[in-house]
């Protein structure tokens, strides 16, 4: 039987000798699995399952939701399908449900590429390309968008993984991510405002940056001004002897999402999980226009994230 996610793309590599090991599924170029030795770095799901809560997914060519599915391109309206029906919004791009073809597929990358053809709220010709690369330093991914069309096109993408240290219980983790601002949502999980994080009416537990219990968090929170060094912004989640994984972002994703549902069903049953969530805007971008791209015919939108292993060999 055919998995549901449909190809299985296994890359691999050995850190400090120890073995590496991605998967990534032909649908929504997903993250499916990242090991190093018998330790996942994300959470996992069987080859014969669909990813849960938009686990390991693309996203893209926005992000995360649209008010009501609808925004004004040159005057004019447009209505996108409505994919989040209990709320009202069009949600996590076009490729959520999409095969993803193979380009290049060796021992330790993968190149998949998907179309975004002009449809219904979405009148434009994008060309989407995600590589999956395991070395010494864990996994890179990079994404890149080109707009095919002969008019410009707005752009965002955004990723959706899970953060793990294998079977570690979140009340024996730590997360940490270098965020100053968070945007208020209303019960649509649509942007009210942004506040500082530390602010009294920002979202409780919305201030990670000197790091927060796991057990303690109930986020569903866009984050805002993510903090770069040197062009890279770091977030982390480790256990008690500062043993983990790391995420990191470039500056070509200034947001992100923390993700922290109580009722996630991992491969050993229903717990608690995070998703931090790499941004290049925040939700409903194609109306604010905030962190939107607008490429040109023909241009060309890179960006970059990655998962490392800490101390973990």
């Amino acid at each position: 039987m055919r998995p549901p996610t449909g190809q299985q793309l296994t890359i691999a590599t050995t850190v400090d000798g120890v073995r590496l090991r991605a998967t990534v599924t032909e649908l929504a170029a997903g993250l499916r699995e990242l090991v190093l030795g018998d330790v996942d770095l994300v959470e996992p799901f069987r080859e014969d399952a669909r990813p849960a809560k938009g686990q390991g997914i693309v996203l893209a060519p926005w992000g995360g939701r649209v008010r009501d599915g609808r925004w004004t391109l040159d005057g004019e309206t447009q209505q996108l399908a409505i994919t989040e029906p209990a709320l009202g919004n069009a949600s996590h791009g076009l490729l959520r449900y999409s095969p993803y073809r193979v380009l290049e597929h060796d021992d330790a990358s993968v190149l998949l590429q998907a179309t975004i053809h002009p449809q219904p709220g979405f009148p434009f010709l994008l060309d989407t390309f995600v590589r999956y690369v395991v070395d010494e330093s864990g996994l890179t991914v990079t994404h890149e968008a080109v707009n095919a069309g002969p008019t410009r096109a707005p752009w965002a993408c955004g990723a959706h993984p899970y953060l793990a240290v294998g079977a570690t219980p979140a009340d024996a983790l730590t997360l940490t991510v270098p965020a100053a601002s968070a945007i208020v949502a209303d019960e649509r999980l649509l942007p009210v405002r942004t506040v500082a994080v530390d602010a009294a009416d920002a979202p409780a537990g919305a201030d990670l940056r000197a790091g927060r219990r796991l057990s303690e968090l109930d986020l569903d929170t866009a984050l805002v001004g993510v903090e770069h060094v040197d062009g890279i912004a770091t977030s982390t989640l480790l256990d008690d002897a500062g043993r983990g994984v790391r995420l990191w972002q470039d500056e070509a994703f200034a947001f992100a999402v923390v993700f922290t549902p109580r009722d996630f069903p991992s491969v050993d049953g229903v717990r608690q999980a995070v998703a931090v969530e790499p941004m290049s805007a925040p939700p409903d971008a194609l109306n604010s226009g905030e962190g939107l791209v607008w490429l040109e015919p023909g241009e060309t939108w890179t960006g970059r994230w990655g998962v490392a292993p800490v101390d973990l060999v």
